[in-house]
């Protein structure tokens, strides 16, 4: 996938994954370079960021590119009733690449259409967040050694959590076992299940979140149950604390266990787990830099990482 843009994770193939995990470790040994020395990255963020946005910010200004965009649509034309295809087309008169998240399905792949420019996804609506995916496969590989034959478990919103529809499909190249667990209203969707099915992946549904399953996993993924994705309130009321990680539950756990999340944290894993040696959520997050700079060289087409 070299050279073009990065929608979604089923663009890329197993080799451009384990080339771009390669790659996120040699900018981990030195992240400083002058890759996109002459170059400009558009950040355009119709939906709130921390993480995502200053990682990839970061990334631009340490590989020695620069950045312009926004926070806040609210603040741009788009508030007046500009379309996102003119401001796709406005702003690739400006950036050789745009990193954009947005809160419809699909936004990313459309402006991926409508301009030459490469174009990644940084997150649409409940779709999809392959750079996210990216470095939760790169922390996995770190932690574990290896991405084959693991036992993931992933706990929480599993119908609106693009993070968690991401990593099914990247890790469907490893043969991974999962466990989902949510509540019956935030179930995993029929599109990640049949493909699973179709690709012969083991993974069993649950809605009580027990030790037993935990002392299962290599990998426990927590999510959080995410508010801005409710149209009834009333809904995410009953489900929002249902699930709570504790630092009792992993007294039984395997000692590779390591505990991800994308963040941000509300009240799904608590605090006295923070000083556990399995959570790695800090350092989860800290990976993203090494593999966002990493998929900037992949659709830039940089091959030399001088």
């Amino acid at each position: 996938m070299k050279g073009k843009s990065l929608v979604s994770i089923d663009q890329c193939s197993k080799g451009d994954i384990l080339r771009i995990l390669e790659n996120a470790g040699k900018f981990e040994e030195n992240p400083n370079r002058t890759l996109l020395e002459g170059k400009v990255a558009a950040t355009l963020f119709f939906e709130p960021s921390t993480r995502t946005r200053l990682s990839f910010e970061t990334a631009v200004n340490r590989l020695g590119g620069r950045v312009i965009g926004f926070q806040d649509a609210s603040t741009t034309s788009s508030s007046k009733g500009e379309t996102l295809k003119d401001t796709i087309l406005m702003v690739s008169n400006y950036a050789d690449l745009i990193i954009m998240r947005h809160y419809l399905e699909g936004a990313a792949r459309y402006a991926s259409e409508v301009t030459d420019v490469p174009v990644i996804n940084a997150g649409d609506g409940a779709n999809q967040h392959p750079s996210q995916t990216l470095l939760d496969l790169y922390s996995i590989q770190k932690t574990q050694g290896q991405l084959t034959d693991l036992t993931i478990t992933i706990v929480g919103d599993l119908k609106y959590g693009r993070t968690v529809h991401s990593l099914i499909v990247g890790m469907s190249h490893f043969n991974p076992t999962f466990h989902f667990i949510a509540p019956e209203e935030l179930r995993m969707p029929d599109e990640q299940k049949n493909l699973c099915d179709k690709l012969g992946i083991n993974y069993t549904e649950h809605t009580v979140f027990t030790e037993d399953i935990i002392n299962q996993s290599d990998i426990l993924y927590m999510t959080r149950v995410q508010r801005e994705r409710f149209t009834d309130l009333e809904e995410y009321e009953r489900v929002k604390n249902i699930y709570i990680l504790k630092n009792d539950m992993l007294k039984g756990s395997r000692d590779n266990l390591r505990i991800l999340h994308p963040l941000p944290r509300v009240n799904e894993i608590a605090y006295d787990v923070d000083d556990n040696p399995k959570a790695y959520f800090i350092q989860q997050a800290h990976n993203g830099l090494f593999t966002r700079q990493a998929i900037i060289c992949e659709v830039l087409g940089i091959t030399e990482l001088i």
